[in-house]
């Protein structure tokens, strides 16, 4: 049976191209490596780890009695699996390699090539079929590939021991020291005979941390210049007797002994020291080398104030800060002492005070980010310190991680605290400020709290405040005060100053958002529409009462602290709206709106101030530019309804009339001229005038720079030549090119107050802050909100400006209709009358621009 199988694959074998003879011996070769994988993986893996334990030098810590134990035990294992593996292996033959690949290809083409046939071979169709048989079969056989190797070790090995000794060699070879394993092996450590076959020492360079630089392994650094931090850590292993290899270095502290300096009975020699000074490294022995270390620079640390402190409306404060180091910022504090040069010596504060210990704040570092530069912000409450609203120094000192410390210049400043505006509070304030600045203030402090609490009823909202406060005074009568008692009537007073100065402002603010919390939990429970209309009245009764609190108890702000934080205003006008819009969101069944315009109405009433109806003005130049604007805006809107209702009331008058004439469009035929007093006269006598007034607005106009402020420029240019073209036009008669070039002027007016808009939030104009630099108004911020909005707060079209004075509105343009149904009945409506052809053309020509761009 083998014998017939040899000729049949001698048979196919001679019947292959030479290609397929090189498909044949590749297989060939892959079938012997795949049993050679099988065979000597066990001595391969025995191999592996002998190899690695010579280099991490396992020898070098075994005993000496154990070393020729395990020498001999190696040895016999690998002679072992040597055996094992002659034992099983067996080269394969080229029949097997024939069949290994005929077996990858479908139907056998080898196989077919070596057959004969059986039967009808005199037949010359059935010999011609079979011949084309064979040829296809041979075709198939060229396409052959080289059938890959499969050792299949997973179930001879269930254990992973090839693949543990895999990477035991790898980490050998990465992390070990191959090249001493042999010698190790034989003799243990390496002696001075033995130097030429493995390093004499190794040696590594570990930077202190806080650099974030990577360690170094100085056997692989070529040249002898070495630049490390200071505080790098340098270990240095030596191999041999002790003294077989000399080393000296200079660049540690003499004063210093070395961590260690002996040779164990493994022959290794320690030397571990940290760099402090520029200096050399000198190893002698086979391999020798020389460092030349010089230590890279470590800038000290660096701290500055940024900007003014800000003072928050609880009493904390907020002052920002800039600090930055070579490597890194590793730990920073704030101190703040009193400046008592500047501190105004007169009444509680005549006498010396007593030592008051600095305040000390650790600065918020970066968590994540970058140390090396980077902005923070002191963030703190020193309001009940007795340092608050007093002169003070703040100094920022800031620490790197060699322990150098940089700090910034002391900067002079008012410690912000909380304020206190209610003169009863206020009077409080001041006496715990006496009573903290030094107990021998005690009788006067004493005096001024028995003539606060005279008559007490007329003054303070209950018969405890009054008693509570005599109670204080008689405490400071009695003598001596110590620090314990001094810090706890400090803090008596300091609570009812609170209560006097808030008035039930917290109270009024829970129950606001108490009824605010109960109507969002109605919206969601699906409430009937009288739970809604209750709860809705409940808020606004909360809400009335919480504006009264801070309509009379809210002052101007500071102008020293939080100067540059935009204040935003909300009159009570608007809030009603806002509550209106919400009831009527409400009752429409459109919850989530209502949702969302009662959380806008809570983020509203945070940090604001209250105004009596519209409120506010603005007086700079960028201001009253834009009301000017605003009102030339209105008129030209005006204008264009006249001229279009004269274009619709026929011949008799608009388009009808003769160039010049009044026709029905003045204020003589019985229509209300609803613009300046100055605009009378004809359709085109008042265009004209609008032009005059463009005109001069935009002499009066403050200087704008930037892109936003040529824009502006450019778009009022536009706005003018419209008014011109419109005047034209509206003199020869023309209505309906009047209109159109009346609708050009309100585009290129809007867009140019738009663009005015931005350029006066970018900037004070130069005009304004060279005409008088110290005006207040020449702060940036307040152009801003005049530019936007002007006196009135509202939009160039009337409407009421949107949340931050942006452009748009927070409320419904149509009040009390549903803006979207109202919407669709406007567009029904001008459908309708477009479809109506008898109408004039010019009209049905205006509609249709209007239909094309809604």
């Amino acid at each position: 049976m083998m014998r017939k199988t040899r000729d049949r694959s001698d048979r196919a074998a001679g019947a292959m191209s030479p290609a397929l003879v090189r498909t044949l011996a590749l297989t060939r070769a892959g079938l012997a490596a795949e049993r050679g994988a099988r065979a000597f993986w066990p001595v391969l893996s025995v191999a592996g780890a002998i190899f690695t334990a010579g280099a991490f030098r396992l020898p070098a810590v075994l005993p000496d009695w154990a070393l020729m134990p395990a020498g001999y035990a190696s040895v016999a294992a690998l002679v072992a699996g040597l055996g094992y593996g002659i034992w099983k292996f067996r080269f394969p033959s080229r029949a097997e390699a024939v069949a290994r690949l005929d077996a990858s290809l479908p139907g056998r083409p080898l196989a077919a090539m070596a057959d004969r046939m059986a039967l009808g071979s005199s037949d010359p169709a059935v010999a011609a079929l079979w011949l084309r048989h064979v040829e296809r079969m041979r075709a198939e056989a060229e396409a052959a590939r080289p059938v890959a190797p499969s050792p299949d070790l997973a179930p001879r090995d269930p254990y992973a021991l090839r693949l543990s000794a895999l990477t035991a060699v790898a980490m050998a070879v990465l992390f070990g020291a191959p090249w001493a394993g042999v010698g190790m092996l034989r003799h243990g450590p390496a002696g001075p005979a033995e130097a030429a076959m493995a390093p004499a020492w190794e040696g590594w360079a570990a930077p202190p941390r806080y650099t974030g630089k990577p360690g170094l392994y100085l056997n692989t650094v070529a040249g002898e210049e070495l630049r490390v931090p200071k505080g790098t850590r340098f270990s240095f292993r030596l191999y041999g007797s002790a003294g077989s290899v000399s080393f000296n270095e200079s660049v540690s502290n003499p004063a210093e002994a070395p961590e260690a300096d002996t040779a164990g009975s493994s022959g290794v020699t320690a030397r571990d020291f940290v760099a402090l000074r520029d200096g050399e490294i000198r190893i002698g022995g086979h391999g020798g080398r020389v460092f030349r270390v010089a230590l890279l620079p470590d800038a000290a640390p660096e701290v500055a104030l940024v900007g003014r402190a800000e003072r928050r409306a609880d009493g904390k404060f907020v002052q920002s800060f800039r600090a930055g180091d070579d490597y890194g910022v590793v730990s920073g504090k704030a101190r703040i002492a009193l400046d008592l040069s500047h501190v105004d010596r007169r009444y509680g504060l005549a006498i010396a005070p007593e030592p008051h210990p600095d305040l000390v704040y650790d600065l918020a570092l970066p968590i994540t980010a970058s140390r090396a530069s980077f902005t923070g912000k002191l963030n703190e409450d020193a309001a009940k310190s007795a340092l608050a609203n007093l002169p003070v120094t703040v100094t920022l000192q800031v620490e790197d991680g060699l322990g150098q410390t940089g700090s910034s210049a002391p900067e002079a400043m008012v410690l912000p605290g909380r304020r206190f505006f209610d003169p009863r509070a206020a009077a409080l304030i001041e006496a715990r400020r006496d009573l903290m600045w030094n107990r021998a203030n005690a009788p006067r402090t004493a005096e001024v709290l028995r003539a606060i609490s005279n008559r007490p009823d007329d003054i303070f909202p209950d018969a405890q405040t009054g008693a509570a406060i005599r109670a204080v005074a008689l405490r400071l009568e009695k003598g001596e005060i110590a620090d314990k008692t001094r810090d706890d009537l400090a803090e008596i007073l300091w609570r009812m100053a609170v209560l006097l100065e808030d008035g039930g402002r917290s109270d009024a603010l829970a129950k606001m958002q108490q009824a605010q919390q109960k109507l969002s939990e109605a919206m969601r429970n699906g409430a009937s529409a009288d739970e809604i209309r209750k709860l809705m009245q409940d808020l606004k009764s909360a809400t009335d009462d919480y504006l009264r609190m801070l309509a009379s108890q809210d002052p101007d702000q500071d102008p020293r602290f939080g100067a540059n934080q935009p204040e935003q205003r909300i009159t009570g006008d608007q809030i009603q709206q806002m509550m209106d819009a919400i009831q009527k969101l409400m009752e429409d069944g459109r919850m989530a709106e209502a949702q969302q315009l009662l959380d806008q109405l809570s983020r509203m009433m945070q940090n604001m101030k209250v105004t009596q109806g519209q409120g506010g003005s603005d007086n700079s130049p960028g201001g009253q530019s834009m009301r000017d604007l605003q009102e030339t805006l209105r008129n030209q809107q005006q204008l264009s309804d006249d001229a279009f209702q004269d274009m619709q009331e026929g011949p008799s008058g608009g388009a009808g009339a003769q160039p010049g004439s009044p026709g029905t469009g003045t204020p003589e035929a019985g229509r209300p001229d609803s613009g300046s007093p100055e605009l009378g006269g004809s359709l085109a006598d008042r265009q004209r005038g609008l032009r005059q007034d463009l005109d001069r607005q935009r002499a009066l106009m403050p200087h704008l720079g930037g892109d936003a402020g040529a824009e502006a420029q450019r778009r009022l240019d536009d706005a003018g030549r419209a008014m011109d073209e419109a005047g034209r036009a509206l003199d020869q008669g023309d209505t309906g090119s009047a209109i159109d070039r009346q609708a050009e002027a309100i585009g290129a007016l809007r867009d140019g107050m738009k663009s005015m808009r931005e350029a006066l939030s970018a900037g004070r104009p130069d005009s304004a802050a060279q005409d008088d630099p110290s005006d207040d108004s020449a702060d940036p911020r307040q152009g801003a909100a005049a530019g936007g909005q002007g006196a009135t707060g509202r939009d160039p079209l009337g409407r009421q400006a949107g949340e931050g004075a942006q452009p748009g509105t927070d409320r419904n343009m149509l009040p009390g209709e549903d803006v979207y149904s109202r919407a669709r009945d406007l567009l029904d409506e001008l459908r309708r009358r477009s479809a109506e052809r008898q109408r004039p053309q010019e009209e049905l020509d205006y509609l249709g621009r209007l239909l094309d761009r809604f």
